[in-house]
């Protein structure tokens, strides 16, 4: 059923029938025609073909949210509610994995650009480099860029990003103010959000004049296996670490359990935190202390920004968040 031959069965013209689908001002027709426009437009189902009306209006309604790993909870659970509210302003989300690698960052950003995405979201500070940045500029000119706990000076790019920094020191004042004083900090990759934590982090200890006590380990990945990991090695080579503070909260779950295994109370003999406030922290067994890094207001407020940018409003600004501690029982 094409709009052809709906305007056969009303007997009107097929663009009486465009402008009552359309809901287009300014056209005068009698009560009674829309209305049985309408009545034949639900009887047969009708759908527009949004393909053909892009063809004809030059625009596609699509946007690109372009994620490192599309397995990480908390990233795909920021392009959950970005996609939601997309969705309701009538576009279509393409949302596609990346990669680490910069090379991949830039195919990614090319293939949006084929597909003729309105908008971007750029998913965690992974972006924030030199390569994807001049691909902005090349490819994406002229079209809103959204970042997600991350920022690049162009004109067209605008980013929210929470003090990764502030927030990982009040890890420690928290730590600290519980009577832990070897506090172990364990990260799970390379970021420049990682290196605002560990930045924190340091601060912290330093602050407290705990500055010979601080202690940094890598972990191999983010799962709860490379937590475990990691964690008995800490206890093994520092049998005296009286608190652990991980970067992201599926560590923290890895970790929690391998403190218990190897005869440790949490958190009276150590003491957890982890960062995110994800499902994660909310399944452990004690509860996972954790540090709310503001998702769901963070990816919100990309998405009210994407759809300011996508109504001509591109600007390059930056906006910051304040993270908080979510106290529970591994701390």
């Amino acid at each position: 059923m094409t709009i052809y031959d709906i305007a056969k069965e009303a007997g009107v013209a097929p663009s009486t029938v465009s402008r009552v689908i359309n809901n287009k001002p300014g056209f005068k027709f009698k009560e009674e025609t829309r209305q049985k426009i309408l009545a034949l437009l639900e009887k047969y189902n009708y759908t527009p073909d949004m393909a053909a009306r892009g063809l004809v209006t030059q625009s596609t309604r699509m946007v690109g949210v372009l994620i490192v790993d599309i397995r990480v909870e908390h990233h795909i659970g920021s392009a959950f509610y970005i996609e939601k509210q997309m969705t309701e302003k009538g576009y279509c989300t393409i949302i596609m994995g990346t990669g680490m690698e910069d090379e991949k960052k830039v195919e990614y950003i090319r293939i949006l650009k084929e597909r003729r995405v309105e908008g971007v979201v750029l998913m965690g500070s992974t972006f924030m480099s030199d390569c994807v940045k001049e691909e902005i500029r090349q490819s994406l000119p002229d079209i809103p860029v959204v970042m997600v706990n991350g920022w690049l000076d162009l004109p067209n790019v605008s980013g929210i990003v929470v003090d990764d920094d502030t927030g990982a020191g009040k890890c420690v004042d928290y730590m600290v103010q519980k009577g832990k004083k070897n506090i172990v900090f364990v990260r799970d990759g390379y970021s420049p959000s990682l290196d605002l934590k560990e930045t924190g982090y340091r601060a912290g200890m330093r602050k407290h004049g705990l500055g010979n006590m601080t202690c940094v380990y890598q972990a191999g990945d983010g799962t709860p296996e490379a937590g475990e990991e990691i964690t008995r090695q800490i206890l093994t080579e520092h049998p005296d670490t009286q608190g652990i503070i991980y970067a992201i909260d599926i560590l923290a779950a890895g970790g929690m359990r391998t403190v218990q295994d190897m005869g440790r109370r949490v958190p009276e003999d150590v003491a957890v935190i982890g960062i995110d406030n994800s499902i994660y922290g909310r399944l452990c067994m004690p509860k996972l202390t954790t540090l709310d890094t503001r998702m769901k207001e963070l990816s919100n407020m990309a998405a009210e920004l994407l759809l300011k940018g996508l109504e001509g409003n591109v600007e390059n600004v930056r906006y910051s968040l304040t993270s908080e501690i979510v106290e529970r029982e591994s701390a």
